[in-house]
């Protein structure tokens, strides 16, 4: 746990979606799967909160974004969501995408390894939410489909125009942001926008096997590279460069470095602190 908690207390219960933690990893279940896990105001928020809360905590190391039911995520509830914005004025409705903006902000800025488990559809914001992730992976049956214009909506939305690109290329961005047609699982792979597929059935346990590589690896390690990669996007080689001697500087005399040395010259594997 971090030594600069202030007074408020973690949050006992989360009840928009599912939430455990097992063996330093945890698991967010969207639970809506009657309606394919459409979002509400409330499944935004506590997503919101939560991001905020994990890096606090000293029994989670990797986070797993899932759906249950037919689908990851079918995005905002058309009836909950885009049904009341229209009675909203102006603030009310600018406060929403403001804090759907930061759900993907405090996704980029955790430093926890964040993995998104896509079965079934994900599409509008419930595709961002998997873009917004570290690693995807892909229940055969996934599909995306950034379909914000099929809407009346811009393409870019929830950073969706900043991150897409800098994954699958300025072209590809553009296509998929602007026809807003669906990406089968295979297709999503060929163009890099996810890492790797295994069918619906296998999906749990492969990400589960994966959560617990990353929970027993070298987690300030994981955390640096992520911090690197999402600050890098926007320097130069030279700030890059600098910034990476520095963050390994720090990292060489870190007690997961030490470890790994003192395992070398006693044959054995390291076992990981995450200091």
């Amino acid at each position: 746990m971090s030594p600069f908690r202030a007074s408020a207390a973690f949050t006992g219960e989360w009840k928009h979606f599912g939430f455990e933690v097992d063996r330093g990893v945890a698991t967010v279940t969207f639970d809506r799967p009657e309606k394919l896990n459409a979002l509400t105001f409330e499944v935004y928020a506590d997503l919101r909160d939560l991001l905020s809360e994990l890096p606090q905590r000293d029994d989670v190391r990797v986070l797993v974004l899932s759906g249950r039911g037919r689908g990851f995520c079918s995005g905002g509830d058309v009836e909950e969501i885009i049904g009341a914005l229209r009675s909203m004025d102006p603030r009310g409705v600018l406060d929403f995408t403001r804090m759907t903006g930061t759900v993907v902000q405090r996704m980029r800025e955790c430093p926890l390894p964040i993995i998104a488990a896509v079965n079934g559809v994900a599409a509008g914001a419930g595709a961002v939410i998997a873009l917004a992730a570290d690693l995807r992976l892909l229940a055969r049956s996934a599909s995306f489909a950034f379909l914000f214009t099929k809407v009346g909506l811009a393409g870019a939305d929830m950073g969706s125009a900043y991150l897409l690109p800098r994954l699958i290329g300025l072209g590809r961005a553009t296509e998929l942001l602007v026809l807003g047609d669906t990406v089968p699982s295979d297709r999503a792979v060929e163009i890099g926008l996810a890492g790797r597929i295994v069918e619906d059935d296998e999906l749990p346990e492969a990400a589960s096997d994966l959560a617990r590589r990353l929970a027993e690896g070298p987690g300030l390690a994981y955390a640096t590279t992520k911090m690197l990669l999402t600050r890098e996007i926007d320097m130069d080689l030279a700030g890059s460069l600098e910034l990476e001697a520095m963050a390994q500087a720090l990292l060489m005399k870190s007690a997961d470095h030490a470890e790994f040395y003192r395992a070398f010259v006693e044959g054995r594997s390291p076992t990981w602190s995450g200091r």
